[in-house]
């Protein structure tokens, strides 16, 4: 299962689904078919998420999708919502498996990535976003975990991406991006000018949100000019926006043929693993902060 937080709208007679990464359209179902949703069509996974249209969109809290064989749709739970164009309204109150709304509402981390966020070749379920979430839960902390990383995704690729996943309640944004720019040779200044666009989204859409940077290292064959200026730009970033910098992403991983693919690049996950461990200290301070803050209110 992926927890996540779900939107959806009407439009035209089909019905949307919006979570991290996918968009899911149901063509021509009506919310009475609790037993089948209709036709069901992945109309985008793993790919760059085509922007929504400006709907106002009905809340779907606590809902999950479950990817794996047929089951597309399950535990959602519509409230009331209204279009705001188009013309027309709806009113829902049907609850397909609702799960339980907690009075406390959950702190909610979004890792904004690559595919080493999005856990290529393993699974969601087995990168570093949910095994933090798991241990987050294990030690006592109430959290939501958004996985919103893309396979190939570039720092220009997220500048335009980022808008529509800051559609969400977040409270923690992990940045992870940066590492196909410099597989490409894309000239570490447009890398920074990307990733500070991308800061300033999520100031600006989430003031209250705290951000965590997460550094990339260019290959070797770069050039030495090329990997320090790639290296320089997350510490500068860091620096200029007084954000915290976990240094290297892959810090331990990088390099050793049995914690990576047969790529040598993307970890496998007993990688992820180590991943996990070692950037939960930088997210447990921020995850304590923003629990005091939630307490105070």
């Amino acid at each position: 299962m992926i927890r996540t937080g779900l939107r959806i709208h009407n439009r035209n007679g089909e019905w949307f689904v919006h979570a991290g990464l996918m968009k899911i359209a149901s063509v021509g179902c009506t919310l009475l078919g609790v037993a089948m949703v209709g036709t069901i069509m992945l109309g985008m996974l793993l790919m760059e998420t085509i922007s929504a249209p400006a709907f106002g969109y009905s809340h779907v809290s606590d809902a999950m999708i479950n990817i794996s064989g047929t089951t597309l749709l399950t535990g959602i739970e519509l409230q009331g919502g209204r279009e705001l164009q188009g013309g027309r309204e709806f009113q829902t109150g049907t609850t397909l498996q609702a799960v339980s709304q907690p009075e406390d509402r959950p702190i909610h981390i979004l890792f904004f990535g690559d595919s080493i966020t999005a856990g290529y070749e393993i699974g969601t379920q087995a990168a570093f976003p949910a095994l933090i979430g798991a241990k987050l839960d294990s030690l006592g902390n109430e959290v939501r975990v958004v996985n919103a990383g893309l396979s190939g995704e570039t720092s220009a690729g997220g500048l335009r991406r980022v808008d529509w996943i800051l559609r969400q309640p977040v409270d923690i944004f992990v940045l992870e991006l940066g590492g196909n720019d410099g597989l490409r040779g894309i000239d570490p200044a447009e890398t920074k000018r990307n990733l500070q666009g991308i800061i300033e989204k999520v100031h600006t859409t989430k003031p209250d949100a705290q951000i965590l940077l997460t550094g990339m290292e260019a290959p070797p064959n770069m050039g030495q000019a090329y990997t320090v200026q790639f290296r320089s730009l997350y510490n500068e970033l860091a620096e200029e926006n007084r954000t915290p910098l976990m240094p290297f992403i892959l810090d331990g991983v990088a390099g050793d043929p049995s914690l990576n693919l047969p790529d040598g690049i993307h970890p496998t996950e007993e990688g992820h693993r180590i991943i996990a461990g070692k950037l939960l200290p930088y997210l447990l301070p921020m995850v304590e902060k923003h629990a005091k803050a939630q307490a105070k209110n």
